[in-house]
């Protein structure tokens, strides 16, 4: 068996490959596959469609919505989860007022004003102050825009549907890194602190000056966590075989 686990990774809302464009090409020398999580308005259903895509046993690390897919995927085949990897993510279900929230959302985006929506209620939240801010977001709304209105649909009733996944996160046992931005909005660090104290053996790391999205706002940070977490899932995989 090789000792290099295939690594999958699942963006966030409105979010493709590109989110994670320095992390693909900072771990090239490994098999790196980024699934898209866009084809279907439940979690159920989108982590089916990551386990039909997937090799029988992986790596694997989701970012905000990709987190909580992650998290469904490993609900359904844990056994095939060598590491896990919960990005700047919430483990619980939606709110019934967040839930209700979406629904101006969902039908402005209906009505044509994707772009409005993405600017006025969504961007403002994503980001730390820096001096590559304005280029990341005009990333967040190109991705956005590209995907379009239909995937930002169903991406927003698999998230109001979604279940919670505490229970999931007690019962892990692959080597499990829980990593954040400080300065997060949306998802801030004491939902992190949760997911750590779930998980047991799991690692939290913080990273300074970025917000929702570290993968782009700190890369230099982030990509040798993730690293530092694929080499411990391979030594412990090969120790169980």
């Amino acid at each position: 068996m090789s000792r290099r686990l295939p690594l999958i990774l699942l963006p966030g809302m409105m979010c493709d490959a590109r989110l994670f464009g320095p992390q693909t090409d900072a771990l090239a020398d490994r098999h790196v596959e980024v699934l898209p999580i866009i084809t279907a308005d439940t979690t159920e259903k989108l982590a089916d469609a990551v386990l039909a895509d997937a090799p029988p046993r992986f790596a694997l690390a989701g970012l905000s919505m990709g987190g909580i897919v992650a998290m469904e995927v490993l609900a359904q085949a844990p056994e095939r989860i060598a590491g896990l990897c919960l990005m700047d993510t919430n483990p619980m279900a939606e709110t019934p007022e967040f839930a209700a929230r979406r629904e101006p959302q969902i039908q402005r985006v209906r009505a044509g004003h994707l772009r409005a929506v993405m600017r006025d209620e969504m961007k403002p939240k994503y980001l730390a102050d820096g001096p590559g801010r304005d280029a990341i977001l005009d990333l967040c709304m190109d991705m956005a825009e590209r995907l379009g209105a239909e995937v930002f649909i169903r991406q927003s009733r698999a998230l109001q549907t979604r279940p919670d996944h505490q229970d999931t996160l007690r019962g892990v046992t692959a080597p499990t890194l829980i990593l954040c931005g400080r300065e997060d909005a949306l998802c801030p660090l004491h939902r992190h602190a949760l997911m750590q104290d779930l998980i047991p053996g799991s690692t939290l790391t913080v990273i300074e000056n970025a917000g929702h999205l570290p993968t782009l706002e700190q890369p230099d940070a982030t990509t040798p966590a993730l690293r530092n977490w694929l080499t411990l899932s391979e030594r412990v995989l090969m120790v169980g075989l």
